[in-house]
């Protein structure tokens, strides 16, 4: 266990009083921060962060935090723990976890060994939660979000294009030659060129855009924002040029070739996956441009 003390926002509901939890607790060490009812929580959670919140509250009371406006901050990255005067019953209790909430636990509970480990507890389930969810939205091989995560990013976007609507780009860049680089020098080799294709990428466009891993062999490129309706086609080409330089590895020369498509929100469509497979489609019909061989010619100076 870590030996850094785990910050918790320890909060009073009216009525209820808080157990005295040992700061020095084999399950801690604890480092509590009081604060006196929700209103003065909410703001805590606004200024400040802790690794788990827990909440004191009547029974009768409980069900008031369904509505809580800090709710959702409360139980995003801290464990969220509720304790309750009596049994909730379990429409509450499993509301209360439903919306977040680790644990439903009574107000009764053993303060000495009981309640510390709760905490300690809820605490590495939500550690554990934040990796999934970050491995679940990643592709491992190259850092970028996958497609999931793309298409939960893009169905944000056009929700806010509805109130204000501007024009939005979507770019699937399809590689030929990481098959036959992992045939000439192994998978690893291909996993390297694609950690190198996604550098190129990342560096070709601005902060503010996306770039996002399709598979194997394609990438996306979003682009929620520009001017000009012919600035998505500008960036396909930059990308495409910026990918046709052999990539050095060990010493070695490969080369790809690349074919892009550009789906135009909302003319190409209206909807995260319609405007994904039409730049896909574009992609996959559009000729790769370059030399997609994959093979392995003695590299100079290159740092790619």
């Amino acid at each position: 266990m870590s030996s850094a003390a785990l910050r918790v926002l320890w909060v009073r509901g009216p009525g209820a009083v808080l157990p005295a939890v040992a700061s020095s607790s084999p399950f801690g060490p604890f480092e509590l921060h009081p604060s006196a009812d929700l209103d003065e929580a909410a703001k805590r959670l606004a200024a400040d962060r802790f690794d788990a919140v827990v909440i004191a509250a009547r029974t009768v009371d409980a069900r008031k935090l369904l509505t809580w406006p800090a709710l959702t901050q409360a139980a995003s990255e801290p464990a969220l723990l509720v304790l309750t005067s009596d049994e909730p019953g379990a429409e509450l209790a499993t509301l209360l976890v439903r919306k977040g909430a680790q644990d439903v636990l009574p107000l009764a509970i053993d303060a000495v060994d009981a309640l510390p480990r709760a905490i300690r507890l809820a605490i590495e389930r939500k550690s554990q939660e934040r990796l999934a969810r970050k491995a679940f939205a990643t592709d491992l091989m190259t850092g970028l979000p996958n497609q999931g995560q793309l298409i939960e990013h893009m169905n944000q976007l056009i929700a806010l294009r509805e109130r204000e609507p501007a024009p939005m780009a979507l770019l699937a860049v399809r590689v030929e030659g990481l098959g036959s680089t992992e045939t000439r020098l192994g998978s690893e080799a291909a996993n390297v060129l694609r950690r190198k294709i996604a550098v190129r990428l990342r560096v070709g466009v601005r902060a503010s855009d996306l770039v996002a891993s399709l598979g194997t062999d394609a990438f996306a490129v979003l682009l929620p924002r520009f001017q000009d309706p012919q600035d998505a086609d500008r960036v396909a080409a930059k990308l495409c040029s910026a990918l046709h330089p052999p990539f050095t590895m060990a010493g070695r020369h490969v080369s790809i070739a690349v074919a892009c498509g550009v789906a135009r929100y909302p003319d190409d469509g209206k909807d995260a996956a319609g405007l994904l497979r039409r730049a896909v489609g574009l992609a996959a019909s559009a000729p790769a441009q370059g030399r997609a061989d994959g093979s392995a010619a003695d590299a100079a100076n290159d740092p790619g």
